[in-house]
């Protein structure tokens, strides 16, 4: 018998007090935009065709599926960095392997009617490979009392100075959080690929445990200050380091948002903090032991995850009447949108 799930919905901290104020999201695919942002252009001439696609109601897997099937390649060889919202207008880019190949005109037009278009295509010599891309742009309609609250425009400003508690959101962990129901019983029986072939459910329940160690973070204030123990990330890079103790100077380019402190992503290998620090995520990781020794019994490896996100290029803007408002901001590869909402405003998706 599989170990019971924690409860659902989750109580995990805010930056401020919870918020009071009512409002709507995703309104429509239109409301919820994402545009992924890439360091490189593709180069122009190459055995991999890359294509600039904007898609409505489809996920990038079956994206994917719907151009290696048009463009006849196997879906191995169709490449994309990042997964993006179905529900939503989302562009990004993917790649087809097309040595020696070139699709007659027209090759895309099948592909509006299942949702995807075709914006641009430019050869490149490489396949596109997961997890490459910097950033996602996003331009979210806000409606109802929140779009118009000075309140919540007021929390906006500080959430865009302070940072926002880098929570996984909670499309990570299905309706009513029931993918973690789904990895605890697939960790009673044993983890096996093929019953996980994406890793969504050992996602699912890494996700977990590091917000639960942000959450505890976030209440005791620690989550945007170094404390002596902690990795500590670079802002912008993948570079973390240790921090045995904790200075001025390391404290003024945390408060700078130089650097930010860490949580861990839980499986086999060292956690590498250390003192209260990994006293604090231990105990947390403890606390759903079978969710952590169902990670290290599947062999995911042990990562960190940066506990705070800065917004960047963010804008809130009128929308078409007083009852909505756009909201615009940039977050790294990884981080999730509905984190900064669900600092703003109150729905009952936003756990």
């Amino acid at each position: 018998m599989s170990p019971t799930a924690p409860a659902w919905p989750p109580c995990w901290a805010y930056v401020e007090t919870p918020p009071g104020v009512e409002g709507r999201y995703r309104e429509s695919a239109e409301a919820f935009q994402v545009e992924e942002v890439l360091d490189f252009t593709p180069e122009g001439e190459g055995e991999h065709l890359w294509v600039w696609i904007e898609k409505r109601g489809v996920t990038t897997p079956d994206a994917a599926r719907s151009l290696a099937r048009q463009a006849e390649v196997a879906l191995r060889d169709v490449g994309f960095s990042g997964l993006k919202d179905r529900d939503a207008v989302t562009r990004q880019w993917l790649s087809l392997a097309l040595p020696g190949r070139t699709l007659a005109a027209g090759w895309e037009t099948p592909l509006a009617e299942r949702g995807i278009r075709v914006l641009r295509a430019v050869r490149h010599p490489r396949k596109l490979k997961r997890g490459v891309h910097r950033a996602n742009r996003f331009r979210l309609r806000l409606d109802g009392p929140a779009a118009s609250s000075d309140a919540v425009h007021e929390r906006w400003t500080r959430l865009l100075a302070q940072g926002v508690p880098n929570y996984f959101g909670p499309q990570r962990f299905g309706p009513e959080g029931r993918n973690l129901q789904r990895a605890l019983a697939l960790f009673a029986r044993g983890w096996r690929k093929r019953e996980d072939p994406q890793g969504l459910l050992l996602s699912t329940a890494r996700s977990y445990l590091f917000n639960q160690v942000l959450a505890a973070r976030v209440a005791d204030g620690s989550w945007c200050r170094p404390l002596a123990g902690d990795v500590l990330n670079l802002e912008g890079t993948a570079s973390r380091f240790l921090s045995e103790t904790v200075d001025p100077a390391l404290e003024a380019r945390a408060a700078a948002g130089d650097l930010h402190p860490t949580g861990p992503l839980w499986g086999q290998g060292e956690p590498h903090s250390r003192g209260d620090v990994a006293v604090l995520e231990q105990r947390e990781a403890a606390a759903c032991a079978a969710l952590r020794d169902g990670l290290i019994a599947a062999g995911a490896r042990h990562e960190r995850r940066a506990l705070r996100v800065l917004p960047g290029a963010a804008r809130w803007c009128p929308a078409e009447t007083e009852s909505s408002a756009w909201l615009e901001f940039s977050l790294p590869r990884g981080a999730f949108a509905t984190a900064v909402l669900r600092e703003l405003m109150r729905h009952p998706t936003l756990v």
